[in-house]
């Protein structure tokens, strides 16, 4: 007996939407329509009871969760059109949008045919936006009543894939012109290279999977080194054809860490289950991180400033959205907290020193150092009575119980 298969369906929103209103104005007064169908009514899920048993008569095999699945995909081109054209003008803009500038059907009929389920999603989730948004009399005002026959046959397309598998362990960068993710610019490339294209690229190829998708707990600007025991990271491959071993995962780490740049490596890498994702997620708000900061002050630095700093224990700083990001984040304050910090001396030099302090997780260091213009308070500046700048950034440990 072959292994357990779900078959997932997609269907017309719409038309549910149509039927459950019909059947509510109809029969809302009854009582058998209020004890069986007072919740929202779905065709997909009486099209799945209809097709599973012989689906599964046919092809010899049980339905059920599994990591391999069978995708039935409906597709009615002219209701999608109809669709399109019925619906408020700024919510077809969004649908034109998700679906470069095409119109819906024929997007749908090619992400199908292509096995675009990010695509399909979203225009799902557009879709589904505008339904929930309508009241009764205004669906009814654009839409027939029970729903026209349709004479023209719906298309049915079948894909096979095999949900997400996820690769997990810690990277390390070791240059300052390398970015985490990928980051491109009016088409422009920025950096040499990206951690995401770095490890995602050979993941996804040992997996043989059709894309892949790079997470991580945090992320370091381009011009930081992730040094110390690295930063956790997820690598989700999508409809892996080839689910690796501890061979093949020891594979993968060979693979990075031999590559001839020498920008980055893996280690205690290893086949996680999706829960990582969540644990990892919950492990990002609390964690703590370490760093090491190369600092130039604008007076020489003194015994009494080296015990002033080292003194310092869980000191709680207000951090305004830094400027240098102000373009992309919101204007928010935040508070955080600088659990230690601690100097050490550069031969030769009174003027510059090695600064290292262990931080909560999103505090902006560098405008900590030199305070941002007032924008972070108290900043090592403010402390010390004197300019400071921040020269080089490492971080030096991401302190999570995850891939340790």
């Amino acid at each position: 007996m072959a292994p357990p298969l779900p078959f997932l369906l997609r269907t017309s929103f719409t038309t549910c939407y149509r039927l459950g209103l019909y059947m509510k104005r109809k029969y809302e007064s009854e009582e058998w329509f209020k004890d069986k169908f007072s919740g929202q009514m779905s065709i997909k899920e009486a099209l799945r009871v209809l097709l599973s048993t012989p689906l599964e008569n046919h092809m010899n095999v049980k339905s059920g969760v599994h990591s391999f699945r069978v995708r039935l995909t409906y597709t009615h081109s002219e209701a999608l059109r109809k669709l399109q054209d019925r619906l408020p003008n700024n919510r077809r803009r969004d649908l034109v949008t998700v679906n470069n500038g095409n119109n819906l059907a024929d997007s749908h009929e090619r992400t199908v045919r292509n096995g675009d389920n990010h695509s399909q999603s979203e225009s799902d989730s557009v879709i589904n936006r505008t339904l929930d948004s309508m009241s009764d009399h205004a669906f009814c005002e654009l839409f027939q009543l029970p729903p026209a026959k349709a004479f023209k046959p719906c298309q049915l397309t079948i894909t096979c894939c095999r949900v997400p598998i996820y690769i997990g362990g810690r990277y390390l960068k070791f240059s300052r012109k390398v970015s985490q993710s990928r980051w491109i610019i009016d088409d422009e490339r920025m950096g040499e290279a990206s951690v995401e294209e770095l490890v995602g690229e050979k993941v996804c190829l040992i997996c043989r999977g059709d894309d892949y998708k790079f997470h991580a707990a945090g992320r370091e600007d381009i011009d930081v080194r992730m040094l110390g025991s690295g930063r956790p990271f997820l690598v989700e491959v999508s409809n892996s054809r080839s689910v690796p071993s501890v061979v093949g995962v020891q594979q993968i780490t060979e693979e990075i860490n031999n590559s001839e740049q020498k920008y980055v490596r893996v280690r205690n890498l290893k086949l996680v289950d999706s829960e990582a994702w969540a644990l990892m997620r919950e492990g990002e708000a609390e964690k703590q991180k370490q760093y090491a900061a190369l600092v130039w002050i604008s007076r020489p630095l003194m015994e009494d400033d080296l015990k002033n700093i080292s003194s310092i224990k869980e000191m709680e700083i207000l951090q305004r959205t830094p400027i240098r990001v102000l373009h992309r984040r919101s204007p928010l304050e935040r508070k955080r907290v600088i659990h230690w910090m601690m100097v050490e001396n550069i031969t030769g030099s009174c003027q510059y020193f090695l600064l290292h302090l262990c931080t909560q997780a999103g505090t902006y260091i560098k405008e900590f150092v030199h305070g941002d213009l007032g924008r972070t308070h108290p900043s090592l500046g403010s402390i010390l009575g004197c300019r400071a700048e921040i020269l080089q950034l490492d971080v030096t440990d991401v302190k999570m119980d995850c891939f340790d």
